[in-house]
Order: C-alpha cells, then sequence, then structure tokens
C-alpha cells in the first residue's frame, strides 16, 4: 500500500491549515494499493517526538476500503480517543523548538473491528492484532 496527501509530501512541511495553529482539520489523503481482501481501514496519527512520549493525535477505524480518498476533515465512522482527551482528529501543537514528525499510518484489515468509539490506540492495535493485511506511512514535520 501507499500512502500520499495533497496537502505535502513524505518528510514534507505539513501546512499550518492543518494544525493546532490553523483549522485543525485533517488533511486530505490517499491510499493506493488497498488489498481486494480488505474489509475495512484504521488510521493512527501521532507524535513519536513529543516531550512525555509518543502523542496520539488521530485514532480511526472502520473506514470503508472501497473508498481509498480520506477527505480533508473527514468524520470516520468510528474514532477513539486522542492524547487531548477528544473524539477525532487535532493537529500537531508542539512546543516552540525544532520540528515535530507526525506519522500518518493506515492499516487494511481483513475484518471490521468490534471496537467502541473512545476506545484508545493500545485498544485499537489490540484489536487489530491478526487482522492486518498490508500497511502504509506518511510522515509530516511541523514547527513553531
Amino acid at each position: 500500500m501507499e500512502l500520499k496527501s495533497s496537502a505535502f509530501t513524505h518528510k514534507g512541511k505539513i501546512p499550518s491549515k492543518y494544525t493546532y495553529d490553523g483549522k485543525d482539520v485533517s488533511p486530505p489523503l490517499s491510499i493506493g494499493g488497498i488489498p481486494k481482501k480488505a474489509k475495512s481501514i484504521a488510521v493512527v496519527v501521532d507524535d513519536p517526538d513529543a516531550p512525555m512520549g509518543i502523542f496520539d493525535h488521530w485514532i480511526a477505524w472502520n473506514l470503508s476500503p472501497q473508498q481509498s480518498e480520506i477527505g480533508e476533515g473527514l468524520k470516520a465512522p468510528q474514532q477513539g480517543k486522542n492524547d487531548f482527551g477528544e473524539l477525532g482528529y487535532r493537529g500537531p501543537c508542539p512546543p516552540p523548538g525544532s520540528p515535530h514528525r507526525y506519522f500518518f499510518k493506515v492499516y487494511a484489515l481483513d475484518s471490521v473491528l468490534e471496537l467502541p468509539s473512545g476506545a484508545r490506540k493500545q485498544e485499537l492495535e489490540k484489536a487489530m492484532e491478526g487482522h492486518i493485511l498490508d500497511q502504509a506511512e506518511l510522515i509530516g514535520l511541523y514547527q513553531r
């Protein structure tokens, strides 16, 4: 699989529109090469450079594998609680200083997950165990 965005390139700068400093909406994503056997797609966005460890910005699952485009500001069918304590996407909000890396990850799954909205990333990862057909990653950078 391959993950791209029309808003930024791999290891390129994330426009402020998609950050806490801007409109704080999720960027458009395009997924190529989704396996035909996929029953759902999951999305995770996190920041491994956060001062207190990996910080989760978006956890979503049960997106349709027939939909290879994840539109800007998408409200996913089921979303987990991010590390802001909210459901849905919250954009980059690093402390001033060096740029942070934001990992946008998509997973093609062989099932639809039975996971309640509001689940945390660890719960999603556990539910995905043994069900990942393929995955892709896109890294964006943001600095304040």
